[in-house]
C-alpha cells in the first residue's frame, strides 16, 4: 500500500503514472487497473481523483499540451529579437521532447487522433501552441491568417522532424537538431514577402 499524500500531490503522482502507462500500452490497451497498480493504489483511489478513463486521458492531454507551451512561450519570451525567438522556441521544442517523450508520443499518437474526442483536445492544444507562435511572425503585411498558416508549417516541420528523431533516423542530439531546424526556418520568415 502506498503512503497517504496530499490530495494535490496524488493527484499530480496519478496523472504522471497515467502519462506513462499509456504511452506504453496505449489508451485502450491501459486499464485503470494498470495505471492503479502502477501508482500503487487501489482502483477506488485512483476513482477518487478520475471519474473514468477516458477523463483521465483527457487530463493527461491537456496537462501535456499545456506543459510544452510553458516551455516554448517562457523561451521565447525572452530573446532579444525574431531570430533569437526561432533559435531559442526550436531548442525548447526538441528539449521538451526530448525530456518528455512519453508527452510527445500521447499528444501526437495516431490513436489519439482516431478519437473525436482526443483529437479535438489535441487540435485544440495545437491551435494553442499555433496561436503562440503566429504572434511570433511579425512581417509588415502579412495578415494574421497568412501568420497562422505559417505557424502550423512550423509546428508541423517540428512535429514530423521529432518523429524522425525519436524513430532513432536523425542521429543528432536535441541541440544541434533545434540548430539545424531553426536555420531552416529562419532562413524561410527572413525571406517572406506578404503576398
Amino acid at each position: 500500500m502506498s503512503m497517504r499524500l496530499p490530495a494535490a500531490a496524488r493527484r499530480q503522482q496519478l496523472l504522471d503514472t497515467a502519462l506513462s502507462t499509456f504511452a506504453r500500452l496505449g489508451y485502450h490497451d491501459a486499464s485503470m487497473n494498470d495505471i492503479a497498480e502502477a501508482a500503487g493504489v487501489t482502483k477506488p483511489v485512483l476513482y477518487q481523483h478520475f471519474g473514468s478513463k477516458r477523463e483521465l486521458f483527457l487530463e493527461v492531454l491537456g496537462e501535456v499540451a499545456a506543459g510544452m507551451r510553458r516551455t516554448v512561450r517562457a523561451a521565447t519570451s525572452s530573446a532579444e529579437g525574431p531570430r533569437q525567438q526561432v533559435e531559442r522556441g526550436f531548442a525548447a521544442w526538441f528539449r521538451w521532447v526530448d525530456e518528455h517523450r512519453d508527452g510527445f508520443a500521447i499528444l501526437f499518437s495516431g490513436e489519439v487522433r482516431r478519437d473525436p474526442e482526443f483529437a479535438e483536445e489535441a487540435a485544440k492544444a495545437q491551435r494553442q501552441f499555433v496561436d503562440g507562435i503566429s504572434e511570433l511572425i511579425v512581417v509588415d503585411g502579412l495578415t494574421e491568417e497568412r501568420q497562422r498558416l505559417l505557424a502550423y508549417g512550423i509546428v508541423g516541420m517540428g512535429e514530423v522532424t521529432c518523429r524522425r528523431w525519436l524513430a532513432k533516423e536523425i542521429d543528432l542530439d536535441a541541440d544541434e537538431l533545434a540548430a539545424q531546424i531553426a536555420g531552416l526556418a529562419w532562413s524561410g520568415l527572413r525571406g517572406l514577402h506578404p503576398a
